[in-house]
C-alpha cells in the first residue's frame, strides 16, 4: 500500500502568512469606472468603398476621444477620433459624435470599441461585398410576402389557407363615409389570393402594385442576387391583380375597416383561418370578417383613378418585360391589359384620389408619378415585344414625367417618382429627370444635416423606416441613372439608420442585425410565435401616437425590453405588439426595404 504523506501544519501556516500578507499590505485604489456611453451603427453591415460613419451617444460631448475597431479575436485593426457633436439627442445622451469608419476595407466582422472618456462598444457589423452582405436581407423579404399570402396557395406550414369565400366575394358601393352602411351592388368577383397588406389582413390594390412594381425591378435587374423565390412570388402576387381588373372594372381592396354597426378587419385578434371557421349570417357584427367586401375604384365604365391606373398598368407591363423572353403569348396579355386600363385613367381628376377603404389608411394627392411610371413600363415593354405603341408610350411618359418635378420627398408608396425618373431616364436619359432627383436629394441631403443622427426624416414619424430606406434607394437609382455618386455617402448613412444607426441601437428590419423588434404588431408571428423574419416595421413614431395606443390595451401578448432610455420629447419606441404604429410591418415598408437592399446588392 502506498503511503500519503499528510500536511496540515504546512497548509494552515501558508493560509495564515496569506492573510497576514493580505491584511497589512495596502490595497491599490479602484480606478473610477467610465461613464456608459452608447456606439450605433449599420448592424448589417457597410460595403467595402462605402463610406462608412458610426455615432456615439455620450453623456456629454466626446470629440476627440479615441475609439478602437477590434476583430472577432478582439485584435485592434483601426484607431478613430470620435468628430465633432452634431447635438443632443436627448437629456441623458447630450451629445452625438461621428466615428468615420470608411478606412476600414477588409472583410469581416468588428466591433468598435470606446474606453477614452467614456465607455462602449456597438454590436457586430460586417464589411464585405454588397452581394454577401444584402443578399440574404432580400431573400428574407421574400420570405415575409410569402408568410403574408392569402387563399389557397400557402408556402407557410405554420398556417391552413384561409378566406376560401373570397372565391365568390360581394361587390359593395364605396361608401361616402366610415360610418356608411355597406350596400351590395349585386355583383360578385373572384378575389382569393393576393398578400395581406400588413399586420391585418385586408388586401389593397394600391399597396399591392406598388409592391409587385418594386419586386419585378428587382427581378429585372438585380442580377445574380435575386432570390431563386421571387419569381414564383411575383406570379402569386400577379394573379390576385388580374382577379382584382376584371371586365374593365378596377376593385379596389377585399375586406373592411369597420364601425360602429359592424366589425371590420381589424377589431379581433386572430388567425386568417379562423375567419372560415365563423358562424355567421347578414346583419350579425363578424359578418364582414368572414365575408369580405369588394370595393371598386369607379363604377362600370367610369374611367379610373389616375393614380391607380398608372401603378396598377406598370405591374402588368413589368410582368410583360420578364416574360417576353420565355412566354410571349402571355406577355402580350400582360401587355393588353396594362394598355387596356393605362387608357382608362382619369387625367381630368383632382387631388382627391381613390387609394383605400378608408382613405386615411393611404391617402395621396398626386398622379402624375404613377402616369409616368406606367407609361415607362408600357414603353418598356412594347419594345421588347415589337409593339408600335412604344414610341407613343415613351412621349406620354416623358410628358407625365415633367409634370412630377419640384416633388420634396424620396421613394415611398405615396410618391414614386424617384422609379418613375429611373424608367423613363431608360427609355431617354433627359437631364432635366437627373435634376428633379438631385433636386428632391439636396433637400434631403439638408434635412440630414441638421438631424443627430443625420436622418433625413428626423427622429421618427410615421413610415419612418420605409422613408429612409426609400431615401437610400432613390440615392442609388440616381447613382445607376447618371453614374454620379455625389449622394453615395447619403444613401448609405439613410439606410444604416433604418439597420441600427439610430438614437434606439434597433434594426427595424426584422432578422436583420442584433436587435431588431421581437414583439411586431403582426397577428400571424404573434399567434403562431415565429418571427416575421425580413418584414420592416415603422420605427420610432411621434410621442403622442405611441402613448395613445399603449394606453387604449393594458394587455399585451408579446411585449419585450424597454427603450424609454432612448425616447426624445418628440418620438418613442416601444417592442410590444400592441403598438401599430412602432411595430407593424406592412407590404409596401417591406418592398421599399427591398429595393434599397438589391441596390446596395448590386452596387
Amino acid at each position: 500500500m502506498r503511503l500519503v504523506k499528510r500536511r496540515p501544519h504546512r497548509l494552515i501556516l501558508t493560509l495564515l502568512l496569506l492573510l497576514t500578507t493580505s491584511c497589512s499590505a495596502p490595497r491599490p485604489a479602484p480606478e473610477p469606472a467610465l461613464p456608459a456611453a452608447r456606439i450605433r451603427v449599420d448592424q448589417v453591415g457597410w460595403t467595402t468603398g462605402e463610406t462608412k460613419i458610426a455615432m456615439l451617444l455620450a453623456p456629454d460631448d466626446a470629440a476627440g476621444a479615441r475609439a478602437t475597431v477590434v476583430d472577432q479575436r478582439g485584435n485592434p485593426v483601426l484607431m478613430v477620433i470620435a468628430g465633432a457633436s452634431r447635438g443632443a439627442w436627448n437629456a441623458r445622451y447630450r451629445a452625438v459624435n461621428p466615428l468615420d469608419l470608411t478606412d476600414l476595407r477588409t472583410p469581416g466582422t468588428y466591433r468598435v470599441r470606446l474606453d477614452d472618456r467614456f465607455s462602449a462598444q456597438s454590436p457586430q457589423f460586417r464589411i464585405g461585398d454588397g452581394g454577401t452582405l444584402y443578399a440574404p436581407l432580400l431573400a428574407d423579404s421574400v420570405r415575409y410576402f410569402q408568410s403574408h399570402r392569402d387563399g389557397a396557395d400557402q408556402v407557410d406550414v405554420q398556417r391552413r389557407p384561409a378566406h376560401a369565400d373570397d372565391r365568390a366575394a360581394t361587390v359593395y358601393r364605396t361608401p361616402d363615409h366610415d360610418d356608411a352602411p355597406l350596400e351590395a351592388t349585386g355583383a360578385r368577383i373572384d378575389a382569393e389570393g393576393g398578400w395581406y397588406d400588413a399586420g391585418d389582413y385586408l388586401k389593397f390594390t394600391h399597396t399591392t402594385a406598388y409592391a409587385l412594381v418594386v419586386m419585378q425591378l428587382v427581378q429585372r435587374d438585380g442580377g445574380a442576387s435575386r432570390p431563386a423565390t421571387l419569381a414564383a412570388e411575383i406570379r402569386h402576387g400577379l394573379d390576385w391583380l388580374t382577379r382584382m381588373y376584371t371586365d374593365g372594372v378596377l376593385y379596389t381592396q377585399v375586406g373592411v375597416g369597420g364601425n360602429d354597426e359592424y366589425l371590420g378587419d381589424h377589431d379581433a385578434w386572430r388567425l386568417p383561418q379562423d375567419d372560415d371557421e365563423l358562424d355567421v349570417g347578414p346583419g350579425d357584427r363578424r359578418y364582414f370578417q368572414r365575408y369580405r367586401p369588394v370595393f371598386r375604384a369607379a363604377e362600370p365604365g367610369d374611367p379610373i383613378s389616375p393614380n391607380l391606373a398608372g401603378r396598377v398598368a406598370a405591374a402588368f407591363a413589368l410582368g410583360a418585360q420578364l416574360d417576353a423572353g420565355t412566354d410571349q403569348a402571355r406577355a402580350r396579355s400582360l401587355l393588353e391589359t396594362a394598355a387596356t386600363l393605362f387608357a382608362q385613367a382619369d387625367t381630368s381628376a383632382g387631388d382627391d384620389l381613390v387609394t383605400t377603404v378608408p382613405r386615411d389608411f393611404y391617402p395621396e394627392e398626386s398622379f402624375a408619378d404613377d402616369l409616368a411610371l406606367g407609361a415607362a413600363e408600357l414603353a418598356l415593354a412594347g419594345k421588347a415585344l415589337g409593339d408600335r405603341r412604344a414610341a407613343e408610350w415613351t412621349g406620354q411618359a416623358q410628358r407625365w414625367a415633367d409634370e412630377t418635378g419640384g416633388g420634396d420627398d424620396g421613394l415611398t408608396v405615396y410618391d414614386v417618382d424617384a422609379l418613375a425618373d429611373a424608367e423613363v431616364y431608360r427609355l431617354a436619359p433627359v437631364g432635366s429627370l437627373a435634376t428633379d432627383l438631385r433636386g428632391r436629394l439636396d433637400q434631403a441631403v439638408r434635412a440630414a444635416s441638421a438631424d443627430p443622427m443625420g436622418a433625413a426624416s428626423g427622429s421618427g414619424g410615421a413610415d419612418y423606416a420605409a422613408r429612409q430606406l426609400g431615401w437610400a434607394a432613390t440615392a442609388a437609382l440616381y447613382q445607376r441613372m447618371t453614374g454620379d455618386d455625389q449622394y453615395a455617402a447619403f444613401g448609405s448613412a439613410q439606410r444604416a439608420v433604418a439597420l441600427g444607426a439610430n438614437g434606439w441601437g434597433l434594426s427595424m428590419v426584422i432578422g436583420a442585425g442584433d436587435v431588431y423588434p421581437a414583439c411586431p404588431h403582426d397577428q400571424i408571428g404573434t399567434l403562431t410565435g415565429t418571427p416575421v423574419t425580413g418584414a420592416v416595421v415603422n420605427g420610432p413614431n411621434t410621442a403622442g401616437r405611441v402613448e395613445s395606443l399603449e394606453d387604449e390595451a393594458p394587455g399585451s401578448l408579446c411585449s419585450r425590453r424597454s427603450y424609454a432610455e432612448f425616447d426624445r420629447d418628440d418620438a418613442q419606441y416601444t417592442d410590444d405588439m400592441r403598438v401599430s404604429a412602432t411595430n407593424e410591418p406592412s407590404l409596401d415598408f417591406t418592398a421599399t426595404g427591398m429595393l434599397a437592399f438589391a441596390l446596395t446588392a448590386a452596387a
